[in-house]
């Protein structure tokens, strides 16, 4: 769908509304331009933004164009204390929000954080966001990638135990994220020639087997299979030690699950990067945190990241449409 200024719409969802998740919508919408807002569709309830807008001290920014999903009242959420009403809010968002990509009402999604915990208590069968998407949007080859001012990094496997790692990290995972990644880098964020530094998985990146063998027999055979399918359209390196590998000079990294990519990326780019998920039909894109609710209702929370992650979704669905009419 696009909007009456011919550009296409960008839906918010609203995640946890018992956590920070409307308080750094408001606070991200209040810096956007007429333009922008009337592109917006929120997967929400407005009671609820209108309660988050007088939390953070800013008048309602109305009208927007605003789903109800679970209809919730203002008295139905306790900032900080999740219950049965918001448990099933988050997941109706998303589900209504996933209802518009099919229609084609929006090409983008940025969505605020959700409660795991509390996603799954309302019946949410997936391990996060990425995994939900992926299965709502019929698609075959997903990747997490975190694209911050100074480092970018996609992640091999998600939201995966780390007893768990020697069943679900294969060649064929490793290859898919390289792909994916490069995909991305070119089109999405033109660099004709990316770099991509792929992560060991053991400590000295195995030292020659002495501390595991997973270089040999997964993540080389993965980087010479990458390298064949992309040919010369990336420069992919690996596998490096994980422990230095994020000071060099590499376009993305490859990292081979959740905790090796993301301490870097929350170290050196917190505020400031975008969860995309690469290989959807539509954008994606999300804040790097969670909901917090801990400082929940307090209007401490910062929107950086959210507004970072609006920011690039804006930034991707113009780029995409642009190229698609040109092509035409």
């Amino acid at each position: 769908m696009t909007t009456s200024n011919s550009l296409p719409a960008i839906g918010i969802s609203l995640g946890d509304p018992s956590g920070i998740g409307p308080e750094i919508v408001v606070s991200a919408l209040s810096e956007l331009s007429r333009g922008q807002l009337d592109r917006i569709r929120i997967f929400g309830d407005e009671a609820i933004l209108r309660e988050a807008f007088r939390l953070i001290g800013k008048d309602p920014i109305l009208p927007l164009s605003v789903d109800n999903s679970a209809s919730l009242k203002a008295e139905d959420v306790h900032w900080g204390h999740p219950n049965s009403a918001t448990d099933k809010a988050q997941v109706a968002y998303l589900e209504s929000a996933m209802k518009a990509a099919k229609r084609g009402t929006i090409a983008g999604l940025a969505t605020a954080p959700i409660s795991k915990v509390a996603a799954t208590r309302a019946g949410f069968a997936f391990p996060g966001h990425t995994e939900f998407l992926a299965d709502r949007l019929n698609a075959d080859s997903v990747a997490m990638m975190f694209a911050g001012p100074k480092l970018n990094v996609v992640l091999a496997t998600v939201h995966e135990a780390i007893n768990n790692l020697d069943q679900v990290l294969t060649s064929e995972r490793i290859v898919s994220a390289i792909v994916l990644a490069s995909r991305a880098l070119r089109a999405d964020f033109g660099i004709v020639r990316p770099r991509i530094g792929v992560l060991g998985l053991n400590p000295h990146a195995g030292e020659a087997g002495r501390f595991g063998d997973e270089e040999a027999t997964l993540i080389s055979p993965a980087i010479a299979q990458a390298q064949a399918l992309l040919g010369t359209e990336v420069s992919i390196h690996g596998p490096l030690v994980p422990d230095a590998a994020f000071r060099m000079p590499f376009d993305c990294f490859i990292a081979m699950y959740h905790d090796q990519g993301l301490i870097a990326v929350k170290l050196i780019d917190f505020d400031e990067s975008v969860n995309l998920t690469l290989g959807l039909p539509i954008v994606r894109t999300s804040p790097d945190h969670g909901v917090a609710y801990d400082i929940a209702g307090t209007g401490t929370a910062r929107s950086t990241s959210m507004s970072a992650a609006i920011g690039l979704a804006f930034r991707l669905v113009d780029q995409k449409f642009r190229s698609q009419s040109n092509a035409e």
